[in-house]
């Protein structure tokens, strides 16, 4: 009995021994024929590091303002008799806007025109008088005192008539019309929005810890979603005298030209400031980071000997960089890279060290300094 379970243990084993060994000489038959066919060629797409010169930015949020803007209202109450403008029309220093009624005004004019008048006459007959010896100078300087009082009145009252004529204060374009004719209105009542488009102001605000890269004349460039793909200069003209204490920031303001009338008081737009000197910086495509926990890779493609068909032998080696500054999709390389070196741009999820490349670099990811949306 006990021979035979000595025999049956013999036998088992025996066979799990077959067994292992079997898969043992499996696997190593598969690890030689991988071995045997080489490491996979991976396909990239690559680009030079390049030095290119940056213009140190300081970016804010900014809002647009008519250099010249204002609500129009008259001063005076009255009925609107006539409407001398169309919505959106652009207008000239003095136009005619709105005409108020003034048939009482105007009645009252004349009727003191014509008291300033017998004024006069009884001035110039008592002075004819008076070389007669006939009156006394007494009369002649009450006489002249009424006069002076009559044109008075005839001048006030002319200012008043004037006031019933609404007229646009400076050049510029109208917003739209908020009455109608025949309507009553109050003394300032809005009657339109005038605005002068060109040039236009742009207020914004920096940090108190960065006034000091912000000066009257420094270039300014500006943009707005309104308007993709636009840009527009102008240069800074003023900063407030004082920071604001609950913000700590201080508000500049900007002027741009507008020929176009694009621009419109109280767009939101962004705002980019030149300060400093340009600075010369080593850069690569973000894309060509791979940004870790224990620190920042680029695979950089080497030429190692030349393959069996005579072409030279590339590959990827993996290299530890200290990144800079971004701009766009640019990035600065401050150590790892050179000049002049190819790095990986796309494709470096499939790569380790020393891994066989081959470059194709029918499809570049973006490398714009500016870039903008493009429409679907």
């Amino acid at each position: 009995m006990i021979k035979r379970m000595v025999l049956m243990l013999l036998l088992a084993g025996a066979l799990f021994g077959a067994i292992f060994g079997y898969q043992a000489f499996k696997a190593g038959m598969v690890k030689k024929f991988m071995a045997s066919q080489g490491v996979p060629v991976q396909t990239v797409s690559t680009t030079q590091a390049r030095v290119l010169e940056w213009q140190p930015m300081l970016a804010a949020i900014g809002t647009l303002r008519a250099e010249r803007g204002a609500d129009i209202a008259p001063e005076v109450a009255g009925v609107v008799a006539a409407i001398r403008f169309r919505s959106g029309d652009e207008v000239a220093a003095g136009a005619a806007l709105v005409q108020l009624n003034d048939a009482s005004e105007a009645a009252q004019l004349e009727s003191l025109k014509a008291t300033a008048q017998l004024a006069e006459i009884n001035y110039r007959r008592d002075v004819e008088q008076l070389r007669k010896g006939f009156v006394t100078q007494a009369v002649v300087d009450t006489d002249a005192a009424n006069l002076k009082a009559a044109k008075a009145q005839v001048d006030e009252q002319q200012a008043l008539l004037d006031k019933k004529l609404v007229r646009a204060p400076f050049a510029g374009r109208l917003g739209i019309r908020a009455v109608d004719l025949g309507q009553y209105v109050a003394a300032g009542t809005k009657l339109v929005t005038l605005q002068s488009l060109d040039p236009i102001f742009v207020d914004f605000s920096v940090p108190q810890s960065q006034l000091a890269r912000v000066g009257v004349g420094q270039k300014v460039s500006v943009a707005t979603d309104a308007l993709p793909g636009k840009r527009f200069e102008g240069t800074i003209e003023a900063t407030d005298a004082r920071v604001d204490p609950a913000t700590r920031n201080v508000q500049v303001r900007a002027l741009l030209r507008n020929p176009a009338h694009q621009l419109l008081p109280g767009m939101f737009v962004n705002v980019d400031v030149q300060s400093g000197a340009a600075q010369r910086f080593l850069t690569v495509p973000q894309t060509a980071i791979s940004f870790n926990p224990y620190g920042d890779t680029v695979f950089v493609v080497e030429r190692k000997g030349e393959r069996s068909d005579g072409k030279p032998q590339l590959v990827a080696t993996q290299r530890f960089v200290t990144t800079g500054a971004t701009r766009g999709d640019q990035i600065a390389v401050l150590s790892g890279v050179k000049e002049g070196e190819t790095v990986v741009s796309a494709g470096q999820l499939k790569l380790r060290n020393n891994v066989p490349v081959r470059i194709d670099n029918a499809v570049q990811p973006s490398n714009a300094a500016a870039p903008q949306p493009k429409d679907p």
